[in-house]
């Protein structure tokens, strides 16, 4: 049994006011690494309280875990979420909390697994995604005659991150909240497609997907091959059926954990 320790809303960025939930074993002098925890919900919903049970379940694995808030529409768009967790990944490293310093990974979910993915290739730590928004630029431009639409999204805030959404692809709804990011602009997908970006220092990448989900598997695919044309280190999942992001992670979590710790 671990003693759980739990730090909410701790300030990481004075300038925004972005606050953190942090986790660990209070019984542990130092815990063996740092793990982000970035939720999901298209940049637009989700809260830091929807990772509880994931951060929890990581500090079971020996990590201690930080899990962000950060800015999301209307509020703010593309690249206020990632300019934040540059922010918060300078702070963790200067903080005085009890893990060891040299290793930091992220997992994310979602828009999650989008940002955590950025961290990889910024500053070359270890992550795992799932579901990860990866295909933009290339997506967008394939599906123009696809009628961008919101649906019923009203239970983005009431409803577990594992049971949203699971209704297999919606083309309409991808399209919708990947423009939302934008808010209206178009000449911003080139740079926010993470695999154009993909050097030779970027971090070993664990990237999951379900088969027929509303996120497309071209991501996954198309950044799987520029890890490969940079040597780096990978491992993909495609996982049956529609489940999206933590709705598969029971199916996912051993890998992921022992990827997490070989890489960490």
């Amino acid at each position: 049994m671990t003693n759980l320790v739990i730090k909410k809303d701790v300030e990481y960025d004075p300038i925004n006011h972005q606050v953190t939930d942090i986790y660990y074993d209070g019984d542990l002098k130092e815990a063996c690494g740092a793990l982000i925890d970035i939720h999901g919900g298209g940049w637009f919903r989700g809260n830091k309280s929807k990772d509880a049970d994931s951060s929890e379940r990581f500090v079971g694995e020996g990590f201690l875990v930080v899990t962000p808030a950060y800015r999301i529409t209307p509020k703010a768009y593309y690249p206020a979420p990632l300019e934040d967790m540059d922010h918060l990944y300078e702070w963790l490293k200067k903080t005085d909390l009890p893990f060891d310093h040299d290793h930091i990974g992220a997992f994310g979910s979602s828009a999650g697994g989008n940002m955590v993915v950025e961290l990889g290739i910024k500053y070359g730590i270890p992550i795992a995604s799932l579901s990860g928004i990866l295909d933009i630029d290339d997506w967008l431009g394939k599906h123009e005659d696809v009628v961008a639409a919101e649906g019923d999204t009203s239970g983005f805030n009431s409803t577990a991150s594992a049971n949203i959404n699971q209704t297999g692809a919606n083309d309409p709804f991808y399209k919708w909240f990947v423009t939302n990011y934008f808010n209206g602009r178009t000449d911003q997908y080139v740079e926010a497609t993470p695999y154009h970006r993909v050097t030779d220092k970027t971090g070993p990448m664990y990237l999951a997907n379900s088969l027929n989900e509303f996120v497309p598997t071209s991501g996954v695919l198309t950044l799987a091959q520029a890890l490969t044309d940079h040597q780096i280190p990978y491992t993909t999942r495609m996982v049956p059926g529609s489940r999206h992001a933590k709705g598969y992670l029971d199916d996912v979590y051993d890998d992921v954990v022992a990827f997490l710790k070989r890489n960490v």
